[in-house]
């Protein structure tokens, strides 16, 4: 089969190979994942280092691992050319973009190409793209995944599956590992189509060890908590909008207010708030669905390079096959309890390890502009200020409370804003601002600001506040908004995990 591999320009290890055909009114879709199980054997030293470390951490042009390279980089990954070792999921899938049929399998494959994301989108829109780089012959089966994806993306918005309106970014490195640029990493059809064969190929995965009633680990995203709920629903009457589905509202429920406030000047704040009411997505054994992609069974099948969960979901899957049942697996349900709290934990402690070290690259990068004036948007409001994100930097740093000068400004936390006593001038997330840099701490990964204005303060007063409607709604109108939000939260995005590269965070 001519299955190739669509990654980012700068990947080194590639889990997961893929090739469609049409087939009746669908199509036939081979996911082929890279089989790390027959190399990796459980208590073997391997398998307790990869345990350990449960994730490979991906920093700015450099990579930690979870396992050797001669496996995440050679045996394992699925070089083109080569024959390597894979697991495959064979699904049928129909018109509408429903799997209706899927089986597992291990086999030997052959990588006919390594694409990237870019070359893929460009050959799509371009043939001669396409001709020119020698992958001319590949065109069909890409123009069939193209289909496909546009199936399953019909099906993702049927079923009301979130989608937040974010940018990510890539740090671009001068002489000397120095910053020469952050840039915002631009989203394309070929990183959608790969997202959603690799969700197509985890649901079967969680189905399949569901049906057999396996230990495993599920990919579980719980439904926001009525604390967080209530937050919400104030903060949305407020601006004269309601979210439905009642005391548990759904997916389509979120999916459907965010599509009809896109317009709206304060959309970027709604979605801000919306975001952080969710919950984060973690590792356990008991199957409670996927609320952000609106899916009643979900695991993580597709990674097992670089995530140790997907290494689990694919032993269970070989016990199976090999005519095993629960009874005389190797893993208990205690096991995969104590290993789905191990690898959330493990995979917290990646992301706070990347984010820590981007934010150092960030403060040197800042350390020589001290005293130079930007534009910047309000990503957070606290009691002691506010975070502001430079736009087109895409620099995070904090206008501390005691910088808005000539008043006392107490905390809304329902309206997400600080408030002045006497003036009524407010500051809310997603408000524009125009900000000096008056200090950088390397030691504490801390950028702070203060507001360029001579008053320390913006112009908006309380009776200009948007999402109101008539004539304060239309002088906001104009305000740009960058596309951008932040805070902690359940966000994800699908199978393929962020390799601090042009993937979006591992969901």
């Amino acid at each position: 089969l001519p299955l190739v591999t669509i990654d980012g320009a700068d990947a080194r290890d590639f889990d997961d190979a893929v090739f469609c055909q049409p087939e009746g009114d669908g199509w036939r879709l081979w996911v082929a994942i890279a089989d790390v199980s027959a190399y990796v054997e459980p208590g073997s030293a391997l398998d307790i280092e990869g345990h350990q470390r449960g994730n490979s951490v991906y920093f700015p042009e450099q990579v930690i691992p979870m396992l050797p390279e001669a496996l995440s980089n050679g045996l394992c990954s699925l070089n083109p050319q080569v024959d390597r070792l894979c697991m495959v999921c064979e699904m049928r899938v129909s018109a509408e973009g429903k799997v209706v049929g899927a089986e597992f399998y291990p086999a030997v494959m052959n990588s006919h190409a390594r694409l990237t994301y870019d070359l893929v989108a460009e050959a799509l829109e371009e043939p001669k793209v396409a001709h020119k780089a020698g992958i001319g012959h590949l065109l069909p089966a890409l123009r069939d995944l193209q289909a496909l994806f546009h199936a399953f993306s019909k099906a993702r918005r049927s079923r009301g599956a979130i989608d937040f309106d974010t940018v990510e970014t890539r740090i671009e490195f001068g002489p000397n590992r120095k910053i020469a640029n952050i840039v915002p990493v631009q989203r394309n059809d070929a990183h959608r189509m790969i997202e959603e064969c690799m969700i197509a190929a985890n649901v079967q995965s969680a189905r399949f060890l569901a049906k057999h009633k396996m230990p495993t680990l599920y990919r579980v995203h719980e439904r926001p908590s009525s604390d967080k709920m209530e937050v919400l629903r104030g903060f949305l009457a407020e601006r004269g909008l309601s979210l439905g589905g009642g005391e548990t509202p759904e997916a389509q429920h979120y999916a459907k207010l965010l599509a009809s406030v896109g317009e709206r000047p304060d959309a970027r704040l709604i979605q801000t708030v919306m975001l952080r009411s969710l919950m984060q997505a973690v590792y356990t054994p008991a199957n409670d669905g996927h609320f952000g992609l609106a899916l009643e069974c979900y695991a993580h099948f597709t990674s097992p390079i670089r995530r140790y969960p997907d290494l689990l979901v694919h032993r269970a899957i070989k016990h199976v096959l090999d005519g095993g049942n629960a009874g005389d697996f190797e893993y208990t349900a205690a096991d995969m309890q104590q290993l789905g709290a191990h690898c959330s934990t493990t995979e917290r402690r990646a992301d706070d390890a990347t984010r820590d070290v981007v934010n150092w690259l960030k403060c040197e990068y800042m350390m020589d502009r001290v005293g130079e004036e930007f534009s910047g948007l309000i990503t957070t409001v606290t009691p002691f200020g506010l975070f502001v994100e430079l736009d087109d930097i895409y620099v995070e740093g904090l206008i501390h409370v005691s910088s808005l000068r000539n008043d006392y400004y107490q905390h809304d936390a329902k309206s997400h804003c600080l408030r002045g006593d006497r003036s009524g001038v407010e500051y809310h997330v997603a408000d524009p601002i125009r900000v000096r840099l008056v200090r950088v701490d390397l030691d504490e990964r801390k950028i702070d600001f203060e507001p360029a204005d001579a008053a320390g303060q913006n112009t908006r007063s309380k009776d200009a506040r948007p999402g109101k409607g008539g004539k304060a709604a239309k002088r906001n109108a104009g305000k740009g908004q960058a596309n951008k939000s932040k805070g902690k939260s359940g966000k994800e995005n699908t199978g393929k995990p962020n390799k601090g590269k042009s993937k979006r965070r591992s969901r």
